[in-house]
């Protein structure tokens, strides 16, 4: 897991219809959507799926659902 001062990037990302599952060079985190945020927790399968990894890994954006999560918190509250 990358440390306070060690940035977080996601290489990868996988979505399936209970978790979101980030890839970076320490690991796999799968988190549950209720994990993620409560807007995600309650969108349909859909909305979920339309998720962009932004180039350099810093964060995730669902355009669907006017969403960004930035991985480094979004692993370390794993």
């Amino acid at each position: 897991m990358p440390t306070e001062t060690s940035p977080a990037l996601a290489k990868e990302i996988q979505l399936t219809e209970t978790h979101l599952i980030v890839v970076t060079e320490t690991g796999r985190f799968e988190l549950p959507w209720e994990k993620c945020s409560a807007k995600l927790a309650s969108a349909s399968a859909a909305e979920r799926s339309k998720a962009e990894l932004s180039p350099a890994g810093y964060g995730i954006h669902w355009p669907l659902l006017d969403e960004d999560l930035a991985v480094g918190p979004l692993i370390r509250a794993t």
